[in-house]
């Protein structure tokens, strides 16, 4: 990749001077959105996804420029070598192949000269065969009880992509499973799973490619106490996704059954490995799981082929550079007019964040640009009365709708003010895109509205699985392409790293104040020792 930091190219200072330009006043939204051409120019469709940007403060100049920017900075063609196997994560050193995890074609992809497809999909064949002797009966607990329960033990990208999922397609869960997240280290999260299932049909499954996250084996911990509390034996209640060779796949601590996962996917992006795999095959069946595959490969397709004027994650990424580094807008909402997509902005929290919130360039210089974006969001018509007043009136954020035509329930036609539920949402999806665009005058400034506020609707034709796949892809390769536009790497984390390191040395003086009541946290500061006593005496 062209090492040039991106703020020195040309396009970038043309495109600061045409950012002071979209201030003027005939630049409104409300003025731009009148246009004739501008909704034939705004729409976009692929695989399967539309995507309007029409609300967006653009005009064919910043389209024209941005997607210059996208060819100086080889988007695509870095966008296809990642898909081929090439060792993109630089600083680890790594491939990043989460696409191959969904990958139903011929053509192999060689990391270090090895063709990794075929062991990918001999993963995906475990996962189906596990799934099906589970759901027959063939696999059941110590005391002999079918599982009706799984409760997947794992944090951050083990489980928030899976979560997402899960939760969207609840509508298709028809195998008797339960499903349960146990993520948090605060004992309040144990307490609450464990209060909701029964032992003996419970199949835990232990998260986590290094098997050593804090998080992850203190609960891992509990849980194994509470099966040989409750008489099991956990070789027979336990499933772990981890890497090979890990401490979670060693034949000395006998399990259900062990599925690897591989350092060529990152965390964030590993919901169609084996990390969401063996959950969601137990708990949708893995046809349902392979569909969302599908779904997820096809937009992986669309974004390495489809040319850039017409690439749905390509031009939404950047849209994000635009808003975040011309415009001067820090933060964006994730919207969905749909509750089942209620844990959509937590993952993509998570996804985008971590992976572009950087302050360093792919090879380690100091990035002089912002990078990453704040994000946030709540399904609507829930987050209208949340913080939309600040939407419509204080500080301006771009805004994602996301909008569904065939809801999962298609049974319930009461009419409310002529119109059904479903109808009733839409008509609030599109009033909220509108109102942000046009804003309102009015005498009394307190009931007065800037507008011109931007947003894009994405619209989905249903939440089948195949959907899902979509628009989980289409997150992951937005976030990639905004990496590739600010040349940062999207695939380490060192910040997230930085913090568990902190939190070791404070453990260390609890585990010894644990070992000698007496002890007096010597070795820490003034403040974190107020705080440690305070703790175990249980009083401030």
């Amino acid at each position: 990749m062209n090492d040039t930091p991106v703020n020195e190219l040309p396009v970038w200072h043309r495109l600061t001077a045409h950012a002071e330009e979209m201030n003027l006043p005939e630049n409104h939204l409300l003025h731009l959105t009148t246009s004739p051409l501008r909704l034939k120019k705004s729409l976009k469709l692929g695989a399967g996804v539309l995507l309007d940007f029409s609300r967006q403060r653009v005009t064919d100049i910043t389209v024209d420029l941005l997607l210059e920017l996208a060819e100086h900075r080889r988007v695509q063609e870095r966008f296809r070598s990642m898909m081929a196997g090439e060792k993109i994560n630089v600083t680890e050193k790594r491939a990043a192949l989460h696409t191959a995890a969904r990958c139903f074609q011929e053509e192999p992809v060689t990391v270090d000269g090895v063709n990794v497809v075929p062991e990918l999909q001999a993963v995906r064949e475990g996962i189906r065969a596990f799934a099906a002797k589970v759901h027959d009966g063939e696999l059941r607990g110590s005391t002999g009880k079918a599982f009706r329960h799984v409760v997947v033990v794992g944090i951050g990208g083990s489980y928030l992509g899976t979560e997402f999922v899960s939760c969207a397609l609840r509508a298709y869960a028809d195998r008797g499973i339960a499903l349960h997240y146990l993520a948090n280290v605060d004992i309040h999260n144990f307490g609450r799973v464990v209060s909701e299932i029964d032992p003996e049909s419970t199949l835990w499954v232990i998260i986590s490619k290094s098997y050593t996250t804090a998080e992850t084996l203190a609960n891992a911990r509990l849980a194994y106490d509470f099966m040989e509390r409750h008489g099991l034996n956990p070789t027979d209640h336990v499933v772990t996704v981890t890497a090979k060779g890990s401490p979670g796949d060693n034949a000395d601590n006998p399990v259900l059954g062990t599925f690897h996962m591989f350092d060529f996917i990152g965390g964030r992006y590993s919901v169609t490995s084996a990390v969401g795999g063996v959950p969601l095959s137990l708990y949708l069946g893995y046809d349902r799981f392979e569909a969302m595959l599908r779904g997820a490969e096809a937009m992986d397709r669309h974004a390495a082929e489809a040319p850039a004027a017409d690439n749905l994650p390509l031009i939404a990424a950047l849209l994000s550079v635009w808003n975040n580094n011309f415009l001067g807008y820090p933060a964006a909402g994730i919207i969905p007019y749909a509750a089942p997509l209620a844990r959509l902005a937590p993952h993509v929290q998570q996804l985008n964040m971590e992976s572009n919130g950087k302050s360093v360039t792919a090879s380690g210089r100091p990035l002089q640009i912002p990078a990453g974006t704040i994000l946030f969001g709540e399904p609507g018509t829930n987050a209208q009365h949340s913080f939309f007043q600040l939407a419509h009136q204080g500080r301006p954020f771009p805004i994602e709708f996301i909008g569904v035509l065939q809801p999962q329930y298609t049974e319930y036609h009461t009419l409310s003010r002529g119109v059904t539920n479903h109808q009733e949402l839409w008509a609030n999806l599109l009033a909220q895109a509108d109102a942000l665009a046009h804003g309102r005058e009015a005498e009394d400034p307190a009931r007065s509205f800037s507008g011109n506020r931007p947003s894009s609707t994405i619209v989905l034709k249903d939440l089948s699985p195949e959907s899902v796949g979509r628009l989980l892809a289409f997150y992951e390769a937005k976030t990639v392409f905004e990496a590739f536009v600010w040349g940062i790497n999207p695939f380490d984390q060192f910040g997230v790293e930085l913090g568990k390191k902190t939190a070791s040395g404070i453990r260390e003086e609890m585990a010894e104040k644990n070992r000698n009541p007496a002890y007096g946290f010597d070795k820490t500061d003034d403040r974190t020792r107020h705080y440690l006593l305070a703790l175990y005496d249980g009083d401030m």
